[in-house]
């Protein structure tokens, strides 16, 4: 090797007379190398395989050329790739093919004729984006199917239900968490829609034009288990649309698990007391020797506010870029997709395994519900449909009884028919309202159970629903279990 003032004739290049210096290596292209070593040499490696397979297919070099090809690919690991700027500009694709080179022993001048970096690079941040994508979708499986079993566990166990912070109606904490298993549902549709919206293969797109020789493209794809081609050359190395369609929907989702978050971090606080942790997810104050706390939750929601942040990264690391294969779009702008992708499968993952130890204090929810005046709303009902009175005009009246009722500190199960029958008359409604209908609109026995229709908490709605939810889950963890059979196997023929 010779070197002279920094020049170095065994560089890929003969544009350019000198390697890169210390600072850009070591600020910009190491950490580039590092990473793509961690998370794309993989694909990297599935990708020279199937491109060499296709030379030989051409007529470029000899089967034993190309088997010698695949033996030296199959050497290749983390530690085997050194990033040198001095022999392959501390790029990883330079040092793949300098590796493979120092140990065929054929002939293979032709290797690497017709192609360029660019589709290479972006059919591997495909791979990864995909397999990633699937990741989630199997955590978000992994956590409905931990919640469904508590969701059919309390289908009868009443709770306040909230709106605008303050008592509304009751509801069960099996309604509850059936909705989050329609969110999660609709989420995990969502993201399967999107994985095949991104299931066509770049390869083949060259630098942006297309390539010069005859690359079968169908066959390439589906060798890298994808179910087509990109139709576009330019597209296929332009397009970064599947980082912003992933890390939007994981954006959305993840707002809607803090919401959740939000409701346990209420339920489990001193002044709900809903439910309770086991000490080993639960921690202390320093100050405060009474104080249990459940700082998993933030740690959670924390995460998952983090998702919205590397969604803006990705957006801002493309917009105005120009429409065409770029450093700072496909490298600098993708350089938080990984650590999105990572901290959503870990916040997730988390959740999964905190709500199934999650003890809900049934007798004190009960109990909590019998202490605010929940049945208003069946009281406004009744009154119209009993009495013929206007609905707005019984929701008046339903509102001054249930003032005078708190006024007097008297609890909704202490009824009083004869002020309501006064209500009522100076309303100018002669009626014979019953202790038996004034006790089955503040009864939190019927709460439940006078809620009939589709999608109530009536708990055979809840189970209906649970069952459907659960029916379609199997059907969908079939169809994903198919996705990461094509997008994992890899055919090298």
């Amino acid at each position: 090797m010779q070197k002279i003032n920094g020049k170095n004739e065994d560089l890929p290049t003969g544009r350019l007379m000198e390697y890169p210096n210390t600072y850009i290596h070591d600020q910009v292209l190491y950490p580039q190398f590092q990473y793509e070593t961690k998370n794309f040499l993989g694909y990297y490696i599935a990708i020279e395989k199937v491109m060499s397979i296709e030379y030989e297919r051409m007529g470029m070099f000899s089967s034993e050329a190309l088997h010698s090809i695949l033996q030296a690919l199959d050497q290749i690991n983390y530690h085997s790739l050194m990033a040198d700027p001095s022999k392959n500009m501390t790029d990883i694709l330079f040092a793949i093919e300098h590796y493979v080179k120092s140990k065929v022993p054929q002939d293979i001048a032709l290797w690497h004729l017709d192609r360029s970096r660019n589709d290479v690079q972006a059919t591997a941040q495909l791979m990864f984006a995909r397999d990633q994508l699937l990741e989630i979708i199997t955590d978000l499986h992994l956590l409905a199917d931990c919640i469904h079993p508590l969701a059919i566990e309390h289908t009868y166990t009443k709770m306040p239900g909230y709106t605008h912070y303050q008592s509304a109606q009751i509801i069960s904490v099996g309604f509850y968490f059936s909705g989050v298993l329609e969110q999660i549902s609709q989420v995990v549709e969502r993201l399967c829609f999107h994985w095949r919206s991104i299931d066509e293969c770049p390869l083949g797109s060259g630098a942006m034009a297309g390539l010069e020789l005859t690359w079968d493209r169908e066959r390439i794809a589906k060798m890298l288990g994808f179910e087509k081609c990109c139709r576009h050359a330019l597209k296929g190395v332009a397009s970064k649309d599947f980082m912003l369609l992933i890390g939007s929907e994981l954006s959305n989702a993840s707002v809607t698990f803090s919401r959740f978050l939000t409701d346990f971090m209420n339920w489990g606080s001193s002044d709900y007391r809903f439910f309770d942790l086991p000490d080993h997810l639960s921690s202390i104050s320093s100050a405060m020797p009474q104080k249990k706390n459940f700082t998993i939750f933030e740690r959670i929601r924390g995460k998952f506010a983090h998702i919205p942040a590397y969604y803006m990264d990705i957006v801002m690391g493309q917009q105005r870029t120009p429409y065409t294969n770029m450093v700072e779009t496909s490298k600098e702008g993708g350089s938080q997709f990984s650590i999105l992708m990572t901290t959503m499968s870990t916040a997730i993952q988390l959740l999964t395994h905190v709500i199934p130890n999650m003890k809900f204090d049934v007798v004190h929810m009960n109990e909590r519900c019998k202490t605010e005046f929940f049945g208003g709303f069946s009281l406004a009902n009744q009154l119209t449909l009993t009495f013929n009175i206007p609905y707005r005009e019984a929701q008046i009246l339903a509102g001054k009884y249930i003032t005078l009722m708190i006024e007097q500190h008297r609890i909704p199960e202490d009824i009083d028919v004869e002020y309501l029958q006064l209500l009522c008359v100076e309303a100018g409604y002669l009626v014979e309202i019953s202790s038996i209908m004034l006790n089955q609109c503040f009864s939190t026995d019927e709460a439940l159970l006078t809620k009939c229709s589709k999608g109530s908490t009536h708990p055979d709605e809840v189970l209906h629903l649970l069952s459907l939810q659960q029916q379609a889950h199997i059907l969908k963890w079939k169809e994903i279990t198919k996705l990461k059979e094509q997008s994992q196997t890899y055919v090298f023929c």
